[in-house]
C-alpha cells in the first residue's frame, strides 16, 4: 500500500502539533501566555523568516531516511538470517556464516553514531554524494544487524515438525523454507519489525552530525538563529512523539489482527 501525503495534510498535521505545543507552553508558563509575550516569541522563533520550514524539511528527510533504511535493513537482514539459518540446520555456507557473524558482531558492538561518521568521513570521503543516501546506507546497515536476528528468531520459533513435514512431502529445503516456514515466521516477526522501525526513526536524530538537516537538526538551526532553545526543541520532541504514537497505534492494531488470525 502506497501512502500519499499532500502539502495540505502535512500543514494540517503541523498545525495540530503546534496546537499541542501551545497547550504545553500555557501549562508550563501561564503568565507568559496570558500577556501574549509567549505568542510573540513563538512568532519570532518559528514564523518570522519562515523558520518553520527547517522543521518541515527535517521531518521530510527523517521519514525518507527511516523508510528506505528499513527497506535496506530488511533486504540485507533477510539474507543474513537465511545464511545463518541454513548453516545452523544444514552445516552449509560456513564462509558466509563466518562473514555474517563478524558483521553482526561489529555492527551490534559499535555505536550507530560512529558507524555514520565512518561511512561519511572515511568510506565516502572522496566521493561527492548527497547526505540523505549516506544516512540511508549507514542506518540501513545498522538496522540489518538487528532485523537479521529478529527474522532468525522468527524462523526458529516455527516448530521443527514443520521442516519434517516438508521433507516427508518430498519438498527441497529451499521450497520448504519459502512455502511453509517463512509464512509462519512472518506472523511472529511483524510486530518486532514494526518496533524496529520506530527505534530507527528515533535513531535518525543523529543525522545532523554529518550536516544533514533532519528534524533534530532543523530545531537546532532555529535555536542557533534565534538563541531560543525551549520553543524549537520542545516542538521537535512533540513532532517525534506524534509520529511515534501514530506508528505505535498501527503496530498495536496489527498485533491484534495477527493474534486473532
Amino acid at each position: 500500500m502506497v501512502l500519499e501525503f499532500s502539502k495540505k495534510s502535512v500543514l494540517r498535521s503541523f498545525i495540530l502539533v503546534l496546537a499541542a505545543f501551545l497547550l504545553i507552553s500555557i501549562i508550563v508558563s501561564p503568565a507568559a501566555a496570558a500577556d501574549g509575550g509567549f505568542i510573540d516569541k513563538i512568532y519570532d522563533t518559528l514564523i518570522e523568516d519562515d523558520r518553520y520550514q527547517y522543521l518541515l524539511t527535517g521531518l521530510q528527510n527523517t521519514l525518507i531516511i527511516t523508510f528506505f533504511s528499513l527497506i535496506l535493513g530488511l533486504v540485507l537482514g533477510s539474507l543474513i538470517a537465511v545464511v545463518r539459518t541454513v548453516h545452523d540446520m544444514k552445516g552449509k555456507l560456513k564462509l558466509l556464516n563466518l562473514i555474517a557473524r563478524g558483521y553482526l558482531t561489529v555492527i551490534r558492538g559499535t555505536p550507530v553514531l560512529i558507524q555514520l561518521l565512518i561511512i561519511y568521513f572515511v568510506i565516502f570521503a572522496s566521493v561527492d554524494v548527497a547526505l540523505v543516501p549516506v544516512a540511508i546506507v549507514a542506518f540501513g546497515l545498522n538496522s540489518a544487524a538487528y532485523i537479521a536476528e529478529i527474522i532468525r528468531a522468527g524462523i526458529n520459533s516455527v516448530p521443527k515438525g514443520q521442516f519434517e513435514a516438508g521433507s516427508s512431502l518430498g519438498l527441497p529445503f529451499a521450497i520448504t523454507m519459502i512455502t511453509i516456514i517463512i509464512p509462519q515466521a512472518i506472523k511472529n516477526i511483524l510486530p518486532a519489525l514494526c518496533n524496529e522501525g520506530i527505534v530507527l526513526l528515533k535513531e535518525t536524530s543523529i543525522s545532523g552530525y554529518i550536516g544533514l538537516v533532519d528534524l533534530t537538526k532543523g530545531g537546532d538551526i532555529i535555536r542557533s538563529q534565534t538563541f531560543e532553545a525551549f520553543i524549537p526543541y520542545i516542538l521537535v520532541a512533540l513532532i517525534y512523539l506524534t509520529v511515534v504514537v501514530i506508528l505505535t497505534y498501527f503496530v498495536k492494531k496489527l498485533e491484534v489482527k495477527l493474534n486473532a488470525s
